[in-house]
């Protein structure tokens, strides 16, 4: 539920060696860019602006499996022929450079760099998950928000400060829980003087207890 890793960008000589490939294609903010079940195959590499992966219930409710920035790229597990695992939705206006199937797949044997790129990206993407599968099971909801709070933070002298701006729904919709729920554990972290709002980000001021 955390940002995508860091090693997860397309360094420079692969970005230039796949230009030709595809086309470019411009998204709203808040636009579906890949619903879960489509039959494409297309791989989207995210030039500018963030998109997040999840995947919804029948009755609306949502769990984000991951963030997107520039330099990323995403759908690249259609390549075995089956339907879109998760859907993708743009979080800000981007852009995406876009190589269908066909034109993946032989940019893959003409540049196995590129494959051993993409098999690292699976690695650390099912690493993700497990420990994703791990915290749902074992730990209760204050927990997971601690995790996640920690994940999507960085180090501000002593305090962290979250990298973007999340509503308490983006952070019901990282950990598996109601905004209800999310929303009575935060009123107690900034009761207790663990956390504040600060120019709409939330900020962590000191370390948040083990346990609540």
């Amino acid at each position: 539920m955390n940002s995508a890793d860091a090693n997860d960008c397309l360094p420079q000589p692969l970005l230039d060696a796949i230009a030709p490939h595809g086309s470019t294609r411009s998204f709203a903010a808040h636009a579906i860019l890949i619903n879960e079940g489509d039959a494409t195959d297309s791989l989207y590499i995210l030039l500018s602006g963030r998109v997040k992966v999840y995947a919804s219930s029948e009755d609306g409710r949502e769990v984000v499996l991951a963030e997107y920035g520039p330099g990323e790229y995403f759908g690249e597990l259609s390549i075995d022929g089956e339907k879109r695992s998760a859907s993708i939705k743009a979080l800000t206006a981007c852009s995406c450079r876009v190589v269908q199937g066909s034109e993946l797949r032989q940019f893959l044997a003409e540049h196995p760099d590129f494959a051993v790129h993409l098999t690292r990206k699976l690695i650390r993407m099912v690493r993700r998950l497990t420990e994703q599968v791990r915290s749902i099971a074992l730990q209760d909801v204050y927990g997971r928000m601690v995790r996640v709070l920690i994940e999507l933070s960085e180090p501000a002298g002593e305090e962290r400060v979250l990298r973007h701006k999340l509503t308490q729904q983006d952070i019901a919709d990282r950990i598996g829980s109601s905004r209800e729920m999310v929303n009575r554990v935060m009123k107690e972290l900034t009761a207790g003087g663990y956390v504040t709002q600060r120019d709409g980000r939330l900020v962590i001021l000191r370390k948040l207890p083990a346990a609540w």
